[in-house]
């Protein structure tokens, strides 16, 4: 047995807590063969980081047998940013980067202000009520899916189902993954593809404000976004903005939580630390642990030849504990100014809704403490049962 074969995604004990698993794959300092997985393990910050930039380990999308039943989500990825490399890649993040301005974005400011006020007013009628609410199900997962709604186009009343379709997609990413889930997410899938074509045919007659119509009105150089890649981009957008919001929120207060002297730290200033607060969050309990790329060429990382056609996953959640980038990597530090996690990623798949994810977090972090500086758990928070993508369902407070 290879030493990488000590990390077992489906194991219950390495999904609760990896970190003590990770600290012993970045002995070596290099890529780890893992024969349970069939690919090379990137532990550390430097392996991992390398994965993600090299030009030839690219991410490459292999449809999901058989074709016919498996249709419409094979080409929600091979059409999506997230699985195409140049120069389809550049030629879709081109388009999409004209449509998803910084300016669209900052002017996002005042409405998830508005968002964090109103979900702060339910939370704090269902603490008056029940003596708690919960942080994830009342707070931190609407927020995100009710800001992309806006910013889309797609009516508020139809953020309970964009959430759930997320939630149903996502899973297909988890390894032992059921045939229920997988019935699901093809259900879920042609749910929201049907969704999207209408919004993006309505937009094509009667132009709105909002990113779909940008999306579909976009050009540079006579090229357009056809219709798959312009309904991907849009559950792309949902999906990956949604989970990494969510669950970097979540894992940062629940280290929160358990770090009491972080908590009073953040609770008596919140506007000071807020900004370092989330970036550590992202990078103590990463919301993303896996991330994998296929060599289109034999691939030079460190001392290891990943020979084409092998596969390469970037372990987001080790590299971010990497002693030898970061100090007291194991301990939750809240004003830790020195941060160079890769959490959202790195090279030409960086996460392109970072800036967002952090507005969200910058501004929906502090406002939670300025109405509840007396936050506190009112019960045990349940992990998910899942690795790759890593978070709470539930975080039960009191104030």
């Amino acid at each position: 047995m290879s030493v990488a074969d000590i990390l077992d995604m489906q194991d219950p004990a390495a999904v609760a807590n990896p970190y003590p698993i990770y600290t012993q794959l970045r002995e070596s300092g290099e890529m780890v063969w893992s024969d349970r997985l069939n690919l090379w393990l990137a532990p550390t910050h430097a392996t991992a980081n390398a994965v993600l930039r090299a030009k030839t380990m690219g991410r490459i999308y292999n449809p999901l047998e058989p074709q016919s039943e498996w249709d419409i989500f094979n080409w929600l990825h091979s059409d999506s940013i997230l699985d195409s490399e140049p120069p389809k890649h550049t030629r879709l993040r081109s388009l999409v980067q004209k449509a998803f301005t910084p300016g669209r974005i900052n002017a996002l400011q005042p409405n998830i202000t508005q968002l964090c006020e109103q979900l702060l007013d339910e939370a704090q009628t269902k603490l008056a009520t029940h003596g708690h609410f919960d942080i994830l199900a009342d707070y931190a997962e609407p927020l995100p899916v009710l800001v992309i709604a806006d910013l889309l186009g797609v009516p508020r009343d139809m953020a309970e189902d964009l959430r759930r379709w997320s939630q149903d997609i996502v899973k297909m990413y988890e390894f032992g993954r059921t045939r229920e889930q997988e019935l699901q997410a093809q259900q879920s899938g042609s749910d929201f593809v049907n969704y999207i074509s209408g919004l993006a045919a309505e937009r094509k007659i009667n132009p709105q404000n909002d990113l779909i119509t940008a999306l579909v009105e976009v050009e540079e150089q006579g090229e357009k976004l056809n219709e798959h890649e312009l309904i991907a981009m849009c559950v792309l957008l949902l999906n990956a903005g949604h989970e990494a919001s969510v669950n970097g929120f979540g894992n940062g207060m629940v280290a929160l939580f358990r770090n009491p002297d972080q908590l009073e730290l953040l609770a008596n200033d919140p506007r000071t630390y807020s900004a370092t607060a989330l970036e550590e969050f992202m990078r103590f309990d990463s919301p993303l642990h896996f991330f994998d790329r296929t060599a289109t060429a034999d691939t030079q990382i460190g001392s290891v030849t990943v020979k084409a056609g092998q596969k390469a996953g970037a372990l987001l959640g080790s590299a971010n504990r990497d002693g030898s980038v970061f100090e007291n990597v194991d301990t939750f530090d809240i004003t830790r100014e020195s941060n160079p996690h890769i959490a959202f990623g790195a090279g030409i798949h960086f996460c392109i809704g970072a800036p967002l994810a952090r507005l969200e977090m910058q501004t929906s972090l502090p406002m939670l403490f300025e109405r509840f500086p007396n936050l506190a758990l009112a019960g045990d928070p349940v992990q998910r049962p899942t690795f790759v993508l890593r978070g709470w369902e539930t975080i039960p407070a009191t104030a």
